[in-house]
């Protein structure tokens, strides 16, 4: 017996006190974000896929949790910076959509407590890293986090936030206001979301779906219906999925817009008082952008008009300038489009110039902001994808999507002018 105890040396009493002292705030902070995350990711979607998203969370969770009880410190600050990218990201995306669109409701109390937590790791684990670098290394610190914030968590941020809006309200307006009679209609996409909208019969055979901006609904674009309804052109304004009353998640970069675009010529077309060849498309920001993409695709569409369309996906930013600050700008919009098509499962549409070129010899017009930079300079650019066919006019001294606010004369006579020439035969 004496000779087996021989063979066993004690450990010293600091690796002994050490193997004592198990973590306890950091899994603490784990363990609530991640009951935070469970709760949130339940909240929404089918019973099958809040199950899923549940299980996931909570998976995620206890392994985080086992891990940093047994691993090393420079392994505790990596599952916390991990975490902590999520769960800020998650947080302030989630949080900030539901504050803007439904207040301080559950969604938003749960995703406060996702981001708070997510904080906490973020700059625990920071730090935990940064002391596990030896000496002058740490100064590295300083360019990871400006590319991290950069290229992780900012775009990460937008891509939630673009992807978790809840639908908000329709407001007061209706037609009526403008004096025109109108119909409460709805019909169903070919993947069987409900899209809800107004329409406004013609009295020229001819009708134009309205879109408004992301975020907004149909009453975003009454002003323009009643320019289109006082030269007889009817109107449906309609509402993409996940906005106002239609039904569906809202992808606020417009990658639904073709199907929703699709189902709402549909209704136009099996109306008896529009003609064949007589639809076209008039969209306000995110809605221009889904026009535009949508018409190459769709030989219905017999015009578009695009205010205030900027792009609505990676290859659509081609306008981008070629400095740093453009290809900087580039980076991290590529990962936002990805990051938002992997979170909302929405098909990638064809960028919009592949669009206006499928989509000649019909026509577009394009109506630019004078006020916003980027927007004469990103619609010429789509203009050179089909110089022939894209027209361009741009808004002195305009806001985003403002020109008819601004020079309603002006815009009135484009956008009336534009259609006539478009639907002549």
């Amino acid at each position: 017996m004496a000779g087996k105890h021989a063979d066993v040396v004690p450990r010293p009493r600091s690796e002994q006190v050490a193997s004592r002292r198990r973590p306890v705030v950091l899994p603490a902070v784990l363990a609530a974000e991640g009951v935070a995350f469970a709760v949130l990711a339940g909240l929404d979607g089918s019973p099958g896929w809040r199950l899923a998203r549940v299980l996931a969370a909570v998976a995620v969770t206890a392994l985080a949790v086992w891990f940093t009880r047994r691993a090393g410190r420079a392994g505790q600050g990596t599952a916390a910076l991990l975490l902590g990218i999520a769960g800020t990201a998650a947080g302030a995306g989630v949080a900030s959509a539901h504050l803007a669109k439904a207040g301080l409701d559950a969604a938003a109390a749960l995703a406060a407590i996702v981001l708070v937590t997510g904080l906490v790791l973020l700059i625990w684990g920071a730090i935990a890293l940064i002391r596990a670098i030896p000496g002058w290394w740490r100064l590295l610190a300083i360019p990871a986090a400006l590319v991290l914030l950069e290229f992780v968590l900012l775009p990460l941020t937008v891509a939630v936030n673009a992807t978790n809006r809840p639908p908000g309200t329709l407001g007061t307006g209706t037609p009526a206001q403008y004096g025109l009679t109108y119909r409460d209609v709805s019909f169903r996409t070919a993947d069987g979301v409900r899209l809800s909208a107004w329409y406004i019969l013609p009295r020229n055979g001819a009708a134009v779906v309205l879109l408004p901006g992301a975020g907004s609904t149909r009453t975003a674009v009454l002003p323009q219906a009643a320019v289109l309804a006082r030269h007889g052109y009817g109107a449906l304004l309609t509402e993409t999925r996940g906005h106002g009353l239609s039904g569906g998640h809202a992808m606020d970069f417009g990658w639904w817009g073709g199907r929703d675009l699709a189902a709402a010529v549909s209704f136009l077309a099996r109306q008896s008082g529009v003609r064949t060849g007589k639809i076209a498309v008039l969209g306000e920001s995110m809605g221009g952008e889904q026009a535009l993409a949508a018409a190459g695709a769709d030989p219905r569409i017999r015009a578009v008009v695009a205010e205030g369309a900027t792009g609505q996906q990676y290859a659509d930013r081609g306008w981008r300038p070629h400095d740093i600050t453009g290809v900087i700008d580039r980076g991290m919009e590529w990962v936002l489009y990805t990051a938002a098509g992997l979170l909302s499962g929405a098909p990638r549409p064809a960028s919009i110039p592949d669009s206006v070129r499928a989509a000649a010899p019909r026509q577009a017009l394009i109506i630019a902001a004078g006020f916003v930079a980027d927007e004469p300079v990103a619609a010429r650019w789509f203009q050179a994808a089909s110089p022939a066919t894209v027209q361009v006019w741009v808004v002195p001294h305009a806001g985003h999507t403002q020109g008819l606010a601004t020079a309603p004369r002006a815009w009135e006579a484009h956008v009336i002018s534009f259609l006539s020439a478009a639907f002549q035969p």
